[in-house]
């Protein structure tokens, strides 16, 4: 998770700049993340239902049940941390 890049009272229009470029750079970054995670947790949720061929068992559910609530987590994370980084572009 990045944290956005705050233009101190010093800095000049070309650090200011390179601070919007590096928090563009970020929030594209965690969207990635953030939808690979969702992804993921999907996945997770179909195997935790015993949807998935050859992953059935009862451990391989409980498994993807706790990988799904995993993903959540990440995915709620980075979501948030791109829109920080999104609001200070």
């Amino acid at each position: 998770m990045s944290a956005p890049n705050a233009n101190k009272s010093n800095e000049g229009i070309v650090g200011q700049i390179g601070n919007s470029i590096s928090n563009a750079a970020n929030y594209v970054s965690e969207t990635i993340q953030g939808s690979s995670a969702e992804a993921s947790k999907e996945a997770n949720k179909q195997q935790a239902k015993g949807n998935v061929p050859g992953q059935d068992s009862v451990t391989d559910r409980v498994s993807g049940a706790l990988g799904a609530a995993g993903d959540k987590v990440d995915q709620h994370k980075h979501e948030g941390s791109a829109e920080a980084n999104k609001r200070s572009i």
